[in-house]
This record gives C-alpha cells, sequence and structure tokens, in this order.
C-alpha cells in the first residue's frame, strides 16, 4: 500500500489575517480511491435546472470544469451525488428575496448590519480539528493541495453549493452520517478559496474585507458567487461600490461584473460610478449638455491661469474621446457665435478711442482660437473658415486698434493658413482667397508681435509653411500677385515679415520654368 506523507504548514493571506494551520498531503504515491464518486459540475448540468430564481445569486459558469470529488470516511459509505443536481429554493440557507431586501436596503449604508448572527460561528473554529465534522482537499491546477478542517454546518448555512452537494437528504439516500471528505479539485487560486471558507467563520464580514485590496476581493467575489456564498457577495459588492478604484482596476471590477451578471443583486450600485442609467431619463442628449456647461464655464472664467489649464484639459479629453457626437456642430458654432459677437463689439469700440474693456479683445480671440481647434480636431471648421474670411468690417478697423491688444486676433488667421497647409481645411479657392484678402495685411503687421509676446505657443516655421502652402493653393496668377507684394514687403521688414521665400521658389518655378 502506498504511504502518505502528512506534514503541517502555516498559510496566511496577509500579516494581519488569524493565521490557520492546513495539513497539506504530499503523496509521491498517490493512494488507491475505491468506491470514489465523482461529481464535475458543467454548463450543462447548469442548464438542467429546473426552478430558477431570478432575484438570487446563482451558480454561475465560473464553475464550469470544477471536479468535486466525495470519498468514504472512516465509517461513512460511499457517498453517491450525481452531476447535475438542480437548485432550487427548498436548498437555500435562506430565503432569497430576504437576501435581495438586505442588499438594497444595505449596500449603500456604511452602518448597515453584518450578515444574521445565526448564521456565523466564532472565528476560532476556523480549521480546528476537534471540532470538525469534515474535512475539505482543495487542489490547484498546479498540483498544490491544501487539507482544511471544517464544520459541514457553517459551509451548508452559507453556501447554496455546499447545501445541495451536502443536504440531509444527500445522506439519507446513501446511509448514515459519519465523518467525511469532499475535495475539490483544479482550483484557480487555492488562497482565495481558503480566504472565503474563512469569511463563512467571520461575524463581520466587511471589517475583514477592509483588510484585502481590490483584486483579492474580486477573487474572492468570484468565488463566493460560484459557492452561492451570498453573505460574502454581498460584503464584496459593498466595500466595491465605497472603495476607490485605480483605472486598471475599473477595467477589471466592470468585467467581472458583467461576467457573473449580477445586475438583479446589487452590481449595478456599484458601476453607477462609472456608467449612467439610460433608463432613468438620461441620454446622449445630456452629455452633451454638460460639455456645453463645461465649454461655457472655460470660455467665461475670470483667471487666466486656471483658464489656459482646463482649455487644454478639455481639448485633451475631447481629443481622447472616440465618438464625435458628444458635441453637435450646431452647438459649437452657437458658442463660436457669441465669442465673435463680443470680439466685434469691444473691438470696433477699441477702434473708436473707446479702450474700456479692451482686454476683452485678446480674451475673446483666445476663445475663438480654442474652438476653431475644436472643430479643426472634429473636421467641421469648413463654416468658421468662410465666417471668418467675410468680417471686413473688423479686418478694415484692424489698424485703429493698439498691435498690443489686437495682434491675438491675427493668431485666428494663423491657425486657418496651418489648418489650410496641412490639408485640415478644404474650402474652395473663392474662399481661401477671401481670407487672404480680408486678413493678409492685418496678419503682416502683426506678425512681428505674434512673434515676440506669444511665442511660446507659436511655431514661427509652422506658420509660414501654411501661409506658403496656402497662397499656392490658388491660381497662378492670383499667387503672382500676392507673393510680388509680399517680396517688396519682406524686404522693408524683415524679421516682422513672415518668411515664405520657399513658396516663392515654387511660385516662381511653375512661371518660368514651364
Amino acid at each position: 500500500m502506498a504511504t502518505t506523507i502528512t506534514t503541517t504548514t502555516s498559510i496566511s493571506a496577509k500579516p494581519s489575517v488569524p493565521t490557520a494551520l492546513l495539513k497539506v498531503q504530499a503523496q509521491p504515491i498517490k493512494p488507491k480511491r475505491h468506491n470514489c464518486k465523482e461529481t464535475t459540475i458543467s454548463s450543462s448540468a447548469a442548464a438542467a435546472t429546473t426552478n430558477p430564481c431570478s432575484d438570487s445569486i446563482g451558480l454561475n459558469d465560473s464553475l464550469v470544469g470544477f471536479k468535486i470529488r466525495y470519498y468514504p470516511g472512516s465509517v461513512s459509505p460511499v457517498m453517491d451525488f450525481t452531476g447535475g443536481t438542480a437548485l432550487s429554493n427548498g436548498h437555500s440557507p435562506w430565503s432569497f428575496t430576504k437576501f435581495n431586501s438586505a442588499l438594497t436596503a444595505g449596500l449603500l449604508n456604511p452602518m448597515s448590519p453584518p450578515p444574521p448572527t445565526d448564521k456565523t460561528s466564532p472565528g476560532n473554529q476556523f480549521n480546528d480539528p476537534n471540532s470538525s465534522d469534515m474535512k475539505l482537499t482543495l487542489s490547484s491546477k498546479d498540483g498544490i493541495s491544501v487539507l482544511m478542517n471544517v464544520h459541514r454546518q457553517i459551509l451548508v448555512a452559507h453556501s447554496r453549493f455546499f447545501a445541495v452537494k451536502l443536504s440531509d437528504r444527500s445522506q439519507e439516500t446513501n446511509g448514515p452520517t459519519g465523518p467525511y471528505s469532499v475535495e475539490i479539485a483544479d482550483c484557480d487560486d487555492v488562497e482565495v478559496y481558503i480566504e472565503v471558507l474563512r469569511l463563512m467563520y467571520c461575524k463581520d464580514l466587511r471589517k475583514m474585507l477592509m483588510r484585502e485590496d481590490v483584486s483579492k476581493v474580486l477573487g474572492i467575489l468570484k468565488v463566493s458567487a460560484a459557492i452561492g456564498f451570498d453573505a460574502g457577495v454581498l460584503s464584496c459588492l459593498e466595500y466595491l461600490e465605497a472603495a476607490p478604484w485605480t483605472e486598471d482596476e475599473e477595467e477589471k471590477v466592470a468585467s467581472l461584473l458583467a461576467e457573473l451578471r449580477l445586475e438583479n443583486v446589487g452590481a449595478g450600485e456599484v458601476l453607477k460610478r462609472v456608467s449612467i442609467e439610460v433608463n432613468n431619463g438620461i441620454d446622449g442628449g445630456d452629455n452633451e449638455e454638460v460639455l456645453l456647461k463645461l465649454l461655457h464655464v472655460v470660455l467665461q472664467g475670470k483667471d487666466e491661469k486656471a483658464r489656459r489649464e482646463m482649455k487644454e484639459l478639455v481639448l485633451k479629453m475631447l481629443r481622447e474621446n472616440p465618438s464625435q457626437n458628444d458635441l453637435r456642430k450646431e452647438s459649437l458654432y452657437s458658442a463660436c457665435d457669441g465669442c465673435l459677437e463680443l470680439l466685434q463689439r469691444h473691438f470696433l469700440r477699441a477702434a473708436s478711442s473707446d479702450l474700456q474693456d479692451v482686454n476683452q479683445i485678446a480674451r475673446q480671440a483666445d476663445n475663438l482660437h480654442w474652438i476653431l481647434d475644436i472643430l479643426i480636431d472634429r473636421q467641421i471648421a469648413e463654416d468658421f473658415l468662410k465666417s471668418w474670411a467675410s468680417q471686413s468690417e473688423l479686418s478694415a478697423t484692424h489698424s485703429k486698434v493698439p498691435a498690443i491688444h489686437r495682434f491675438e486676433v491675427s493668431r485666428v488667421t494663423a491657425r486657418l493658413f496651418v489648418g489650410i497647409g496641412k490639408g485640415q481645411l478644404l474650402v474652395s479657392k473663392e474662399a481661401r482667397f477671401l481670407l487672404l484678402q480680408t486678413w493678409l495685411v492685418p496678419f503682416y503687421n502683426d506678425f512681428g508681435w505674434m512673434m515676440r509676446r506669444a511665442s511660446k505657443g507659436l511655431d514661427r516655421h509652422l506658420i509660414e509653411d501654411g501661409l506658403s502652402n496656402t497662397i499656392l493653393t490658388l491660381p497662378l496668377a492670383w499667387q503672382q500677385d500676392i507673393l510680388l507684394a509680399w517680396f517688396d514687403r519682406f524686404l522693408n521688414s524683415g524679421e516682422d515679415c513672415p518668411n515664405i521665400q520657399r513658396g516663392f521658389e515654387v511660385w516662381w518655378r511653375r512661371a518660368f520654368w514651364r
């Protein structure tokens, strides 16, 4: 006969958790087991359940492939359990309806009571060989085997899975009561199973879970749902609803709750942190309302440093959003029209020597520049270009406003040149020519100011290339008029005029080499 070498080791999930003495069986030569019955929980067996309860936490697919082996104890006969045993309300240790009521009442209440005390047992009985009446072996896929001393009454009271497998009906069918052994094979994580068993002996599950991190609690939740440990599921959901998550943990929480399908028993409360309930009257229109509110708050903010930071943040978030349906084109252009109207008002007042609130010129021009970036990102900026090209009144009074107050207006023009030069704006040649006709001279006048006062946010070469490419998209005769005028201006202004020599050379080759 093969011998079994038995050693004693101490396993603890964390230093703060009471250590349990667990017997680890190392069997170099596996003894032959006589009269052994083996039960395999499979998806087909789960599908054969005749009276499912929609309000309860069902034994889910996470049990697929786990083998439960029952073999004789010292005096007990063979326990013959067949696969596919259906679970019904009669086997549940407590009413599923009461469980759901407790979940709804306690999930968001930090003072909610722990599970009923009559379903708990003192923690010092956990793995107690003197008082236990059952040997439970947990075997992992990599060969680790842990022997636990457990109490049938505790397992049956807390787990619907064990309530079915260890029910009095099963014992009456198979023979007289006596000590027996149970093995759960192919466990994904033996340590998590041990923690779940430990929680069954605990009076305050939430206090125990507070010692764990989110990843560990997710593992406990998965096993608790698999064996129908309803109080464990409740406590895990309460923990997850209240605990902070990292971004990686957020993905794991959402994925596991979707896999376990616990929406009807409280998982929805946990997911409210990262999702919106459409059936409560909240839809995509409210998303736009929130974004528009953020947009207007940024446009109207009073602290310039904070406004710059929030503009970068909102623009970054909008760029990261794969959907372009969160903000309608009409909503963005409505905000744009408001800024343009304010710009016109203050610009014309400044042109008539009324410098009250003259700083609003730079502010509204900066707002327009920011909205233009959003429009270009969403490929809907063509109407903005046409509107800006038609601002002949602003252009005509441009020279009457001090350069220190007006140069931000020319930044909008520069952004349009860059957009055309990069192919981000596709408009007719008439619209492109009108833009140059209306704003090119004011742009020349402000170029030196822009480079000196806004050098951090501007790339000189990018703007010069954008202007060159914009001119080169026009018919050759129009190019000639614009570039000859630039040639004369550049010779007299030098660094205060953009250097579009490359565009001039391209025009020259087109005009005289062909």
